[in-house]
């Protein structure tokens, strides 16, 4: 298996996460943001030709006010550059086979390597609520989260990790 940026050669069709959104997003959206609007970057879970996994990354920033108070006090007080995370879905196939945490990891090791190249304060994820748990494990925490939520589309958990603990919880094994 290889995680790599997403082609638009490679066959989404047969993606089925069980999640319609993560899946109508993969299959109709993810590569017309990556390759026509340049808004981001899907990673895949490959395994021969079969997608297995994907995780989608965008910059961000985040206005400090919005942070925990912990994390505000060690940080400048205007807006911060970080990863964002909007989704994260691995194939009915292959789920509760450690894919999942594998992709987390890589997106990890990504904000790791973009924090020493241009600049990246942490990770910003938009936990679905049976994912908080799954994030957490890795030292993600709470804040207030984006406007925009509606009973149809319930309010996703915005959970923050700063780059210290990225660099933890990127290793293997945690």
């Amino acid at each position: 298996m290889e995680i790599r940026a997403l082609r638009p050669s490679d066959d989404r069709s047969a993606f089925q996460s069980g999640d319609e959104a993560l899946d109508r997003f993969f299959h109709r959206y993810a590569g017309q943001n990556q390759f026509r609007h340049y808004l981001g970057v899907t990673y895949v879970a490959i395994d021969g030709d079969r997608v297995l996994g994907f995780a989608t990354v965008a910059p961000r920033h985040i206005d400090i006010e919005d942070l925990p108070e912990r994390a505000r006090k060690k940080l400048p007080h205007y807006p911060i550059p970080v990863l964002g995370l909007p989704r994260l879905a691995v194939d009915k196939s292959a789920q509760s086979m450690g894919l999942g945490a594998q992709l987390l990891r890589f997106v990890l090791k990504l904000a790791s390597k973009i924090a020493d190249d241009v600049g990246c304060a942490g990770v910003v994820v938009d936990a679905k609520p049976g994912a908080i748990d799954f994030y957490s494990k890795y030292g993600f925490t709470p804040f207030e989260p984006l406007e925009g939520q509606s009973e149809a589309r319930p309010r996703p958990m915005t959970m923050w990790l700063p780059i210290q603990a990225i660099r933890t919880a990127a290793e293997p094994g945690h």
